[in-house]
């Protein structure tokens, strides 16, 4: 059965305006499921997790059932080595804090220009708090790859961490991570990847990629503003976060700071739930439905994404960034005679929803030698993307 774009279309309270809604880079809409599971959790009446009384058990139950439901999205061999926050930003630079503590002078860090700067800065200035070397992936400028050969000059055996994207925010590149982990690990280095981009547009199995840590954020596929970082539960446990000294000391507890939103825990389950849908044929477990629907929804995006290459390619007026052998569905670009702020306004106009500027990509835009002018605009598919949203905004560019 093709994969069927208007029946997941119908389903988003946010898709039945006349919007076109390109800024899923930043921030997806969200299914009616979403929103009614976080609803219901406010609406029966929510405790803190810990206690012996109903409300509080059925906090516990939530948060059980976010780890699980991430854990399904991504492959994870178990829950317990899930970790819930506010955002993936403050994830990182929680866990950087923590992996920090190991670190002496001589040691190193890789970090990427390709990267969201949410991946960079943390370590870069934990590393400067404690006389740590960065060493920089470049980018190639040309096409918006990660040269995977540059990695094994970079590393040596005083590499405690590399930190890479599974695809860039703005170009879409997605990086060799696998050979850049295995490198990692060839070192005895750990790995630390933002899967924010990529978990949106595809199949996630974090054992295939090698990660040893991998984060990413509900908002960017259908969900909640939580973040969510997952691991081995006893590379967890090796670790020791700054904390409460009255708070848990279990893994993943220990990494969890403060009392949780769980109205939008349940919004995670939830968001897992429907893209386990997306095929409606799709069957077995919740991670076999996942899969299946999920390249269902790549495929999809990835006609859409061959449509507006093929007319942005072939127009002397754009500038298109990036062109690497394996993306996601964004575009990066700027139109001659016009500032990206100007092409995003004009598309607002026209009822398009499209980012311009850095998009905290800050490294690359400086590296394309565009972050100083404005960077560039970015239209990101979806997987409720259709061709009628695609048709609008060529017209309009």
């Amino acid at each position: 059965m093709p994969y069927d774009v208007e029946r997941v279309r119908a389903l988003y309270p946010a898709l039945q305006s006349d919007r076109v809604w390109l800024d899923g880079a930043a921030g997806t809409q969200s299914p009616a499921s979403v929103i009614d599971a976080v609803a219901e959790t406010y609406r029966v009446g929510t405790s803190n997790g810990g206690g012996v009384f109903a409300s509080s058990r059925a906090a516990d139950e939530i948060t059980d059932a976010a780890r699980s439901a991430v854990a399904d999205l991504v492959g994870a061999e178990s829950a317990g080595g899930v970790v819930l926050g506010p955002n993936m930003t403050t994830l990182t630079y929680r866990f950087a804090q923590a992996l920090a503590r190991d670190w002496q002078p001589g040691d190193n860090l890789i970090v990427t220009e390709l990267d969201h700067d949410a991946n960079v800065r943390p370590w870069v200035q934990w590393a400067e708090a404690t006389g740590v070397e960065v060493r920089w992936a470049r980018v190639d400028v040309d096409s918006g790859e990660l040269p995977l050969e540059q990695f094994s000059e970079l590393l040596d055996d005083r590499t405690r961490l590399v930190a890479v994207t599974g695809a860039s925010n703005v170009l879409g590149t997605r990086p060799d991570v696998r050979g850049i982990t295995d490198a990692a690990r060839s070192v005895g280095a750990l790995s630390y990847v933002d899967g924010v981009h990529s978990t949106a547009h595809g199949v996630v199995d974090v054992a295939a990629l090698g990660s040893d840590f991998y984060v990413t954020s509900a908002y960017k596929w259908d969900g909640p503003h939580v973040g969510c970082l997952v691991a081995q539960p006893d590379l967890l446990d090796r670790l020791v976060p700054f904390k409460l000294a009255s708070s848990a000391n279990d893994v993943p507890d220990r990494f969890e700071w403060g009392t949780p939103s769980y109205a939008n825990f349940a919004g995670v389950t939830a968001a897992v739930d429907h893209l386990a849908s997306l095929d409606p044929e799709a069957t077995g477990s919740r991670r076999a439905r996942l899969v299946r629907s999920l390249n269902a929804a790549e495929e999809h995006e990835t006609v859409l994404l061959d449509r507006v290459l093929a007319a942005l390619e072939s127009d002397e007026r754009i500038t298109l960034y990036g062109r690497p052998k394996s993306r996601t569905a964004t575009v990066f670009f700027r139109v001659v005679g016009e500032t990206p702020e100007q092409t995003a306004a004009r598309l607002d106009q026209a009822g398009i929803n499209a980012w311009h500027g850095h998009n905290y990509a800050w490294e690359v835009t400086r590296a394309l030698g565009i972050r100083d002018s404005g960077s560039a605009v970015r239209a990101s598919l979806s997987h409720y993307s259709n061709a009628s949203d695609v048709d609008r905004f060529l017209a309009s560019v």
